[in-house]
């Protein structure tokens, strides 16, 4: 092992024990009998299913892959103790450019190179101890897999929930593909870190839209049950606004221009238009412009395409744009609005137009002062919003006059003046039949006046965009749709799927912009199913998103080529009851998978509307202070440590290290005392003398207190998942039966068996491997995993005596040890007549006595 897997490269050599044979030891007797596979309609245990985040085969495991697995067999051998049948499965979330970037690298082929990799990653999880149910096993990038993404994909097209538009797309110019907006961090493709760029083309969209209210609403299922942090932001990126959409028309334009807006009441206060510069609306009305408009657009349209949306939403940097020559009217007062191109209005927010309300929006305002355009106020913020309705007067510009104000008074009430648009609470001015509103029932007054006039309707909008599913790459599944010459687009025959990828010689996979289906001109050239004339197949891939949107349904049956999954099945083992992995998912895959989810639900093939119902998030591994990443170099891999320190040590290491959700750094971790403590368990269950018959009760009662304890609190601390204090627990409880063994009744003492098999069966949940051989150590039959959990003992959780602090005036003064059953009425005297309260009273008198036996005296004195 190098220097930079562990701040403590040497571990004790007399530890007493060889970690690496006892591995292969047990993972032998568990690959012959296969102990943890799941059990079928005869088992009638009730049901768990435990499933950790599926891993990318681009390279071996890491340290970071350790941590998740780790914390995923944990909660599945705790379940099996609890005598539950669990389902924890196994499989690879093979297609991606994460496995094609790596092959590309190296001059292999994506699918020899992901293969080989997997092996690499099963021979991993078996040398850890994790207890899959290895029968189960799944790749995503086999055809019995993604024949059935292929099924799905057609199922939302018949919906109406699969469609091919032209629109601008994310654009990674290094990988040469599309991006979904969850793709895009900080502006940055989310794969390599390269800046992302607009780019026009026609792509297919699953429209996630549609669900955006279920979505959204069906959060409040989850609470409780997942991070707040993850409810918080999936809300966030939903982004629903309650508002209105007005219709406004354009001057020598046929049909009308829908805006949405939230704050419907400010229309009167409208006085110029903006649309995104990208947008089809934007290049309609520079048609036909003069020439000097068209070129200045078209500068501008270049520079906004190097922008990313972060950029454009920035709302510190200078506004900029384009006056377009054309004017829209506002419905409700007929003026005349100059139409602007500017880049702070997105094409695919909205309807990719805004009306700009400069007084009461401060993007507007900085657009308005920077080029010179009308500010009216129509919201007084100085107003009360209950009580009667006040007189206001205005000026010009539409601002409160205070008869008793001076000019520069006045001024600081214009948004013109001081560059701060007016967003509180107030009364409507300046609008008509508005006038003296207050915010909520302007809003409802004029969306009722819009629809009267037909010029607008109350509406909602959304932060959340269709879900974009094309990518130009070869590793992934095809999509299974048709284009014929007359331009229709169906679907590939059923009895045709799974429509395969091609072989890969003689395709060029570097990326160029263009899928490299495309260059595989035979596989291209198909029929019109419907009418036989020669057509072609779609060349691009599928998001991989859509891969694992569903794939925790497919485990129920992974090899069965007659349906995607067994309803059947899928309602008696789902929705998941643990589910396990990192928080980079937050948004990605956990939306998509809720609404995949939804879409099955609305089709009959599930009885339930959320895929994973608790959600446990761990935190990252980090090693020089960055994450631990292939790409970045800065990994501990995993394999070359299931030999030196071992797995069991790894494992115990890493979630003794600290909460599951916090993050740690690997020079922290200590492995070299995870190997000391698992040394003392193991001579622990080595010195016992007495038989597995022996009578517990007959042993010593402060080590059975111990014991019971924590068999007691471990089911409550691992729900909770706080598997370092499992730990502390089982520290305390090995060092406790270590000082009975090297004194009084020694290791002949039943006592000291009971907690040396309580250490094993709990030790059973980090280190698999030892627990296993200290069972058999203590006379056991294998295996340990699948004993009962042992139920504590009330009468031995009664403490005998208390410590009880006493405070005076708000200062602990004294400490008393009590019998645990006191009265508060003795408790009190005892605390009156100790000699530590009685010099620290000095001669005051207690005129106060609050009791909280058997734990707390607290005296206030004068």
């Amino acid at each position: 092992m190098s220097q930079t897997a562990s701040s403590e490269s040497a571990l004790p050599a007399d530890g007493g024990f060889d970690a690496y044979a006892i591995q292969q030891k047990w993972q032998a007797r568990w690959a012959e009998s296969d102990p943890f596979r799941a059990g079928d309609d005869s088992d009638t245990r009730p049901r768990k299913y435990v499933l950790g985040m599926f891993p990318y085969p681009s390279g071996d495991l890491h340290m970071g892959h350790a941590e998740n697995y780790a914390y995923v067999d944990v909660v599945a051998r705790f379940w099996r103790h609890r005598g539950y049948n669990v389902l924890n499965p196994i499989g690879w979330d093979s297609f991606g450019l994460p496995a094609e970037n790596a092959a590309i690298q190296r001059g292999a082929e994506p699918r020899g190179w992901t293969y080989a990799n997997i092996e690499q990653h099963k021979k991993s999880f078996r040398q850890y101890g994790s207890s899959y149910d290895w029968s189960r096993i799944l790749h995503t990038s086999d055809p019995e897999y993604y024949r059935w993404n292929q099924w799905l994909f057609q199922r939302l097209y018949e919906r109406d929930l699969a469609y091919r538009k032209d629109s601008p797309v994310n654009w990674c110019p290094n990988d040469q593909t599309v991006l979904a907006n969850e793709q895009v961090v900080d502006g940055h493709c989310e794969r390599c870190g390269a800046e992302v760029i607009k780019k026009k083309l026609t792509q297919w969209y699953f429209k996630i839209t549609q669900y955006a209210d279920r979505l959204l609403d069906d959060l409040n299922q989850l609470e409780g049950f997942w991070p707040s942090k993850v409810i918080r932001m999936q809300r966030n990126w939903i982004g629903r606004s309650v508002g209105a959409d007005i219709e406004f028309e354009i001057e020598g334009r046929e049909g009308r221009v829908t805006v949405f807006s939230t704050r419907p009441d400010t229309l009167h206060g409208a006085t110029f238009f903006v649309v995104a510069p990208d947008s089809d609306l934007a290049a309609e009305l520079v048609t036909g412009a003069d020439s000097d408009i068209r070129m200045r657009f078209q500068d501008y349209l270049e520079q906004v395409q190097r922008e990313t949306d972060i950029e454009r939403q920035s709302t510190d940097r200078p506004k900029t744009g384009v006056f377009l020559g054309r004017y829209a009217i506002n419905p409700v007062n007929g003026e005349r609005l100059p139409i602007w191109a500017a880049d702070y209005v997105l094409a695919d927010y909205g309807h990719g137009a805004v009306m700009a309300v400069p007084a009461h929006d401060q993007r507007d305002l900085d657009f308005a002062r920077a080029f010179d355009l009308p500010v009216r106020v129509v919201v007084d913020t100085t107003a009360p919003i209950t009580g009667a309705i006040p007189v206001i007067e205005l000026d010009d510009q539409g601002v409160p006059i205070d008869p008793g104000a001076d000019d520069a008074s006045l001024d600081s009430l214009n948004p013109a003046v001081t560059g701060i648009a007016l967003t509180g609470e107030g009364r409507m001015i300046n609008s008509g039949s508005l006038n003296g509103l207050s915010k909520r029932n302007a809003i409802a007054r004029i969306t009722d006046e819009l629809l009267a006039a037909g010029t607008g309707r109350a509406a909602k909008s959304y932060r959340l965009r269709d879900w974009l599913i094309s990518r130009q790459r070869f590793w992934g599944t095809p999509i299974p749709m048709i284009h014929t010459e007359d331009g229709r687009i169906v679907p590939v025959p059923e009895d045709q799927l799974p429509l395969t990828l091609p072989d890969v010689q003689g395709l060029d996979l570097t990326p160029k912009g263009t899928s490299p289906l495309g260059g595989a001109t035979e596989w291209m050239q198909t029929v019109d199913p419907e009418t036989g004339e020669p057509a072609l197949r779609d060349p691009d891939t599928m998001d991989t998103f859509v891969d694992s949107s569903w794939y925790f349904l497919r485990f129920f049956a992974p090899n069965d080529p007659t349906e995607a999954f067994s309803s059947r099945e899928a309602n008696k083992w789902a929705p998941v009851d643990s589910y396990i992995g990192g928080v980079e998912h937050a948004i990605l895959h956990l939306l998509y998978a809720r609404f995949i989810t939804k879409v099955l639900f609305d089709m009959g093939l599930i009885e339930f509307t959320e895929p994973f119902s608790s959600l446990i998030n761990q935190g990252m591994v980090l090693l020089g202070g960055s994450k631990m990443s292939k790409s970045k170099g800065n990994l501990v891999e995993f394999a070359s440590s299931m030999v030196d320190p071992g797995a069991d040590v790894v494992r115990t290491a890493i979630a003794f290290a600290g909460p599951v959700e916090d993050d740690i750094n690997w020079e922290d971790v200590s492995t070299t005392g995870a190997h000391k403590f698992l040394s003392r368990a193991w001579r622990v269950a080595s010195d016992v003398t007495s038989a597995p018959e022996v009578v517990w009760a007959e042993g010593d009662q402060s080590l059975r207190r111990v014991t019971h304890r924590l068999l007691a609190d471990a089911p409550g601390l691992v729900e909770q998942t706080k598997f370092n204090v499992v730990i502390a627990r089982l520290m305390e409880l090995v060092n406790a039966t270590r000082k009975v063994i090297d004194s009084g009744a020694g290791p002949a003492d039943p006592a000291v068996r009971e907690a040396a098999e309580v250490t094993a069966m709990v030790l059973d949940l980090f280190a698999p491997h030892m627990a296993e051989e200290m069972w058999e150590i203590l006379g056991y039959e294998p295996f340990v995993g699948l004993v009962p959990w042992r139920q504590a003992d009330p009468m031995l959780l009664v403490e005998d005596s208390v410590t009880s602090v006493v405070q005076i005036d708000g200062k602990v003064r004294s400490t008393l040890t009590v019998p645990a059953r006191i009265d508060a009425a003795a408790l009190e005297e005892l605390a009156r007549n100790d000699e530590k309260v009685l010099r620290s009273l000095d001669g005051k008198e207690i005129v106060r006595a609050i009791v909280r036996a058997p734990k707390v005296v607290s005296f206030s004195t004068r």
